[in-house]
């Protein structure tokens, strides 16, 4: 196992509403320096991507506006947690807000990250069973489309090349195998 190299200066490039560009000069152990650059971002709450099971067999998706690729993209709800907001509980405010119910039963499933080598930036999946209807304004500019789909059919999902969200398709997969193994 390697020693985790050490951080001797990060240096803000640039900075927006959202993200920061750090240059980051680090020292390997075998005395090696580079600098890297990261993409940070600038509040630390977290986010969280939500699967909401209408049943066992049946997530809720929705449909939105995707600025980075230009298009609308079926995906899971998520959301960023607010300041002194606890996980479970932002996660259940963005299915309030984005799909028009709550949950009963909330379940954090796993951690994912992006692009670990250059961005800073994790989300945390949480399950979200035994749905009830109840709607709460979020900041969406428009309504969002709920598609019901079938878990087991999330290859036909990836077919229509309208989900094509990584973390989405991989919450989708865990959360299927999760599932079966509760059974």
């Amino acid at each position: 196992m390697h020693k985790k190299p050490k951080i001797l200066k990060t240096t803000t490039i640039a900075e927006s509403r959202l993200f920061r560009i750090e240059a980051i000069d680090i020292k390997f152990s075998n005395g090696q320096q580079r600098e890297y650059e990261r993409l940070s971002r600038n509040s630390s709450t977290g986010a969280v991507l939500i699967v909401p099971l209408l049943d066992d067999e049946t997530v809720l998706l929705i449909r939105e506006y995707s600025a980075g690729v230009d298009r609308y993209e079926l995906g899971l709800p998520k959301g960023k947690i607010d300041t002194g907001e606890e996980l479970l509980a932002a996660a259940n405010r963005e299915l309030k807000e984005e799909v028009g119910y709550g949950a009963n039963k909330l379940h954090h499933l796993s951690s994912l990250t992006l692009a670990p080598s250059y961005l800073e930036h994790s989300i945390d999946i949480v399950i979200a069973e035994n749905l009830y209807p109840e709607k709460l304004e979020g900041d969406e500019p428009e309504e969002l489309e709920v598609i019901p789909w079938k878990l087991d059919n999330i290859q036909d999902l990836l077919a229509t090349g309208e989900c094509t969200e990584a973390r989405s398709i991989a919450a989708l997969y865990m959360t299927r195998d999760y599932l079966l193994l509760k059974k």
